[in-house]
């Protein structure tokens, strides 16, 4: 009887603020510390999200919060603020461990976060420490790191759970001390492998400490972890006002999918990309690093330049990819999601397997994800090369594009064993006869013709990308991030304009591609192609979508090594006695074809 009193108050507090998230409130209204405010503005935010209106009342009385909206909605600022003003009132106060702890599922995500509360500290002029911490760190690094020790922690569960195997953090100081528990992409911790991590954390969880869980979308992994921390918790489900699970995934964002054999997706990719039937920039995500660079070379024997993005490259390397492809550098972009990767699930265990399997398989970072955590700007369309493995796999690729309310599309390559993962996702959307709902439908630009046009010359170049190619591929490209991440990153970090000179979308085939397979010959196109094309042509310069980031200087021509480029440019700037103009060396070091 007393679970159900206690469940009927939930539901009608919930509702009374549900109702007042309609309410156009302010930060003021909503009990926000005036210097947050202030800092708010300075970033241009000026009003809160219908989940911060909803969210941030809640906290702010100490209550334990289950927010469900979509990716894009600000839940990031609905728990960062009433987390730094209740920090705000104890700034002095004496600690043996950190007041508040953030959990992330991702590297990425994790420096995502801790560079905005830094931002907000900063603004504010109140003197918090912040801690970021990784599993890579060394256990020395990870005292130093917590000596203070700092007041909030920004994390990975497995990073955690080492700070308390090696004795960095101890679980009593932990009992006595904490405060604020988060536990942001909820959905994604379990997924990713760290559900024991986050039970070995637990039992230091101090029942008066306050738990808040962050998600795009509800899973059993969330209520998993709710029954696993949290103590009567609110369950906002917001995806915007109201619960209208259409606005999961923004109406702004067009969604369409082809269907084609698994054998037949690398021509189908070719087709949509050559025809130019897609504005750029774009987005691929596959399902395993091996496809991503048979991807690679095929498409690069078309003149369609791109850049792999995956979990075992250097996170240095990972970070200047994304920042050139954010910058514009180059408009294709590969990412392999590991989160739906085999590989990831049949990597050998630890002290299992054959000396010669452990040689030949390569360490994924478990810590990396490119589905959520990355910040990925400026993407109009996004293609599912493999379809995920999951409705909520989708909602989270497809939130790549379509932020910040622009415009955006994507395009899902459906096989026939993906065809059940395809019926699911339009179930979940909506279908045509769901008046209102937003919708996956059949891409209409794409004809039978202009496929068969372009079989003949892609399943040629296909024969010709072997599993040897993409394995020598797959390790030069390996071997050249670990160069450029670890060898020169004492020297970029004193010359970082020698990093315009590195190209990740380098082309790695041994042979330099056909000329003849550049262009596609206008009487290969039909007339519905034609004027596909054309339509996506001008809607792209309306938008402004060829424009190049300002600042940028044009790419140099393939062929040169850029390494030898930096050694160039230094010695370069070394004749001229020092000179900074780096611009000038670096057009007359340019190679000439």
């Amino acid at each position: 009887m007393a679970a159900t009193t206690t469940e009927n108050i939930l539901k009608e507090t919930v509702q009374r603020f549900e109702e007042d998230a309609s309410d156009d409130k302010s930060f003021e209204e909503l009990g926000v510390d005036a210097r947050l405010i202030r800092a708010l503005l300075k970033k241009g935010i000026d009003k809160p999200t219908p989940i911060q209106r909803v969210a941030i009342p809640l906290i702010l009385e100490g209550k334990d919060v289950v927010a469900r909206a979509k990716t894009g909605s600000g839940k990031t600022f609905a728990y960062l603020l009433p987390m730094l003003q209740k920090l705000f009132a104890n700034v002095d106060r004496k600690k043996q461990a950190p007041n508040a702890f953030v959990l992330v599922p991702t590297r990425e995500l994790c420096q995502q976060v801790y560079t905005e509360v830094v931002s907000l500290i900063e603004l504010c002029r109140v003197q918090l420490k912040v801690a970021q911490l990784n599993s890579n760190m060394q256990a020395s690094d990870l005292r130093a790191a917590l000596t203070g020790p700092p007041d909030i922690l920004i994390s990975t569960p497995a990073c955690l759970a080492k700070c308390l195997f090696d004795g960095v953090l101890q679980p009593a100081s932990i009992y006595a001390t904490l405060e604020t528990l988060i536990l942001d992409e909820a959905d994604l911790l379990l997924s990713y492998g760290y559900e024991n991590d986050i039970k070995s954390f637990t039992p230091h969880v101090p029942r008066s400490c306050q738990c808040l869980l962050m998600s795009a979308t509800s899973s059993t992994d969330v209520d998993k972890l709710k029954k696993l921390i949290l103590h009567n918790p609110f369950i906002l489900t917001l995806p915007e006002v109201g619960n209208n699970k259409d606005d999961v995934i923004p109406k702004n964002v067009q969604q369409f999918w082809i269907s084609c054999p698994a054998n037949d997706k690398l021509l189908y990719t070719l087709a949509v990309l050559k025809l130019e039937l897609v504005q750029k920039k774009v987005l691929i995500f596959t399902n395993d690093i091996d496809m991503s660079f048979r991807l690679k070379l095929f498409l690069e024997k078309f003149g369609i330049k791109s850049a792999v993005l995956n979990a075992e490259l250097p996170q240095n390397s990972r970070l200047h990819i994304l920042e050139e492809f954010n910058a514009g550098l180059f408009d294709y972009l590969i990412a392999t999601d590991v989160s739906q990767s085999k590989e990831k699930d049949e990597a050998p265990k630890e002290g299992k397997g054959s000396r010669k399997s452990r040689k030949h398989k390569l360490k994924l970072d478990s810590e990396f994800g490119v589905v959520r955590g990355i910040d990925f700007k400026n993407v109009f369309t996004v293609i599912n090369f493999d379809m995920p493995r999951s409705v909520a796999g989708y909602v989270h690729r497809i939130g790549r594009t379509g932020r910040a309310y622009s415009s955006g599309a994507s395009i899902s390559l459906v096989s026939t064993d993906e065809m059940e993962t395809l019926e699911e996702v339009k179930a979940f959307v909506g279908d045509d006869e769901n008046k209102g709902s937003n919708t996956i439908v059949e891409f209409p630009f794409l004809t039978k013709n202009a496929v068969e046009s372009l079989r003949y010359r892609a399943e040629d170049i296909g024969k010709s990308v072997t599993k040897i190619a993409v394995r020598e591929s797959r390790a030069q490209d390996l071997r050249n991030e670990i160069l450029n991440s670890e060898k020169l990153k004492a020297h970029f970090e004193s010359n970082p304009r020698d990093l315009d000179l590195l190209k990740h979308d380098k082309v790695l085939s041994k042979n330099a591609p056909p000329s003849h397979l550049r262009d596609v010959p206008n009487y290969l196109l039909d007339k519905t192609t034609q004027e596909a094309r054309k339509m996506v042509k001008l809607a792209s310069d309306a938008m402004g979508k060829n424009n190049r980031r300002k600042g940028f200087k044009k790419k140099p021509k393939t062929g040169g090594d850029p390494l030898k480029a930096i050694s160039a440019a230094v010695s370069k700037r070394s004749h001229k006695g020092g000179s900074h103009n780096n611009s000038g060396g670096r057009h007359k070091h340019r190679k000439t074809d």
